[in-house]
């Protein structure tokens, strides 16, 4: 549906929020862009990797082994994770040591557990 497309036989009640709706709402690209950032989060085994590195930064081994799967499968799963810059790696020695991208990823797991929780 278009933004100027009306989708119910009534007309507007009130225009003045209309009118400020269409000035103050995201633009589509960056719906869109919240829209593809929801559906990573929306992977179960993603969040508990996301909940892990909240706690602490973990190298692949230690995720794999804490979430059960194969070093192969937790690497794929970090990889879309850092594809939407959600965690960050640093190599020491032969490991790479994976945490959150940055405190907003925090704050988003933050305030998802005490939504939840309410």
């Amino acid at each position: 549906m278009r933004k100027n497309e009306i989708c119910c036989d009534c007309g507007a009640i009130h225009e003045e929020n209309i009118s400020y709706v269409r000035k103050a709402i995201s633009s589509d690209d960056q719906l869109n862009a919240m829209s593809k950032l929801f559906k990573v989060f929306g992977d179960g085994t993603r969040i508990n990797i996301l909940a892990a590195l909240n706690c602490h930064e973990m190298c692949v081994c230690d995720l794999a082994v804490l979430m059960d799967m194969t070093k192969s499968a937790v690497s794929h799963q970090l990889k879309v994770l850092r594809d939407n810059n959600l965690v960050k790696f640093e190599k020491k020695g032969k490991h790479a040591y994976y945490s959150l991208a940055d405190d907003h990823v925090k704050e988003i797991l933050d305030v998802a557990l005490e939504h939840i929780n309410e």
